[in-house]
C-alpha cells in the first residue's frame, strides 16, 4: 500500500454498523433512505461493492475513483455520498463523490453522540458510571424493551446499547444526558461536521461523517483514552452486516 492507512466514509451508507438508516431511525430495517423522497439510496450489496471498488482504487488517480464509483451508483438505480480521507503518506488524498450531497442521518447521530461521550469522559467531565435516569419522552422501538419510569442506566450501558445494539431509546438516553440536540449539533459543528444537523432535522454528509472519524482517529476528540472507551462500543456490532468486509487489513474502514 501506498499509505499507511485510510478512513473511509459512506454517507448514509457505511454506517450500518451502528443501525440501518430509514426515516425514522428504526434499528432493524434494511433500506436506507435518500438524498431527497424521490430518490432511493444505493442498496446495502451496493454499499458493500462500493467500499471494495473504493479500498481496491485508492492507489489510483481520482479521476478513475469517481469514474468507477459513479459507474457503480447509476447501476444501482440509487444514491450515495463517498467521502475517503487518507491518513497517512507524504501527500494524503483527500476524495469525494457527492460529498456534500444531505442524506438523512438515521442513526449515525447515536456515532456523534457516543464521540462526544467519550471525549467527556477522557477529559473527567464526566462519569462513565455515572446514572441516567428514564423518562417517556426518550422512548423509541428499538433492541431493548426494559425501559420504565424510574429506571436509571449507566452512561457505559448506555453507550453499549447505542453503539453495539443501535438502540434507539439508548441513543436518546445519551443525546439528553449531553445537553440535547443543539449540544451536540454545537460540539459536532466544531469537530468538523458543519453541514449535519443530528437528531432533530437528523440529516448529515459524507463529507462531515468522515470529518469525524478523521478527528478521532487523529485523536482529537480526547486521544487515546477516548479512543479506548469509544472503540469497544463500535466493534461487534449487531447490524454491521460485513460491511468492511473485502477491505485490505491495512485499510480502517
Amino acid at each position: 500500500m501506498r499509505f499507511a492507512s485510510s478512513a473511509l466514509v459512506i454517507g448514509g451508507i457505511a454506517f450500518m454498523a451502528l443501525a440501518p438508516a430509514t426515516v425514522d431511525v428504526q434499528a432493524r430495517t434494511q433500506t436506507v433512505a435518500a438524498t431527497t423522497p424521490t430518490e432511493a439510496a444505493v442498496s446495502v450489496t451496493a454499499a458493500h461493492q462500493i467500499v471494495i471498488t473504493v479500498n481496491q482504487l485508492v492507489n489510483r488517480s481520482p479521476m478513475t475513483l469517481t469514474a468507477s464509483i459513479e459507474e457503480l451508483v447509476a447501476a444501482s438505480g440509487g444514491a450515495a455520498g463517498v467521502t475517503l480521507v487518507e491518513l497517512g503518506g507524504a501527500a494524503p488524498l483527500t476524495w469525494s463523490y457527492q460529498g456534500d450531497a444531505v442524506f438523512v442521518a438515521a442513526s449515525t447521530y447515536k456515532l456523534a453522540a457516543l464521540m462526544m461521550e467519550a471525549e467527556n469522559v477522557a477529559s473527567g467531565a464526566t462519569n462513565p458510571n455515572g446514572l441516567v435516569c428514564y423518562q417517556d419522552s426518550d422512548y423509541e422501538d428499538g433492541w431493548y424493551d426494559d425501559y420504565s419510569d424510574g429506571l436509571c442506566y449507566t452512561r457505559v450501558e448506555l453507550a453499549r446499547r447505542a453503539g453495539l445494539k443501535s438502540d434507539n431509546t439508548a441513543g436518546h438516553m445519551l443525546v439528553r444526558d449531553l445537553g440535547g440536540a443543539d449540544a451536540l449539533n454545537e460540539w459536532a459543528a466544531a469537530a468538523g461536521a458543519s453541514g449535519s444537523v443530528f437528531f432533530t432535522d437528523n440529516t448529515t454528509t459524507a463529507n462531515d461523517l468522515a470529518a469525524l472519524w478523521t478527528a478521532e482517529a487523529k485523536g482529537k476528540l480526547g486521544g487515546a483514552a477516548a479512543q479506548a472507551w469509544l472503540y469497544p462500543m463500535l466493534i461487534g456490532t449487531a447490524t454491521e452486516a460485513g460491511i468492511p468486509a473485502g477491505a485490505s487489513a491495512s485499510t480502517v474502514v
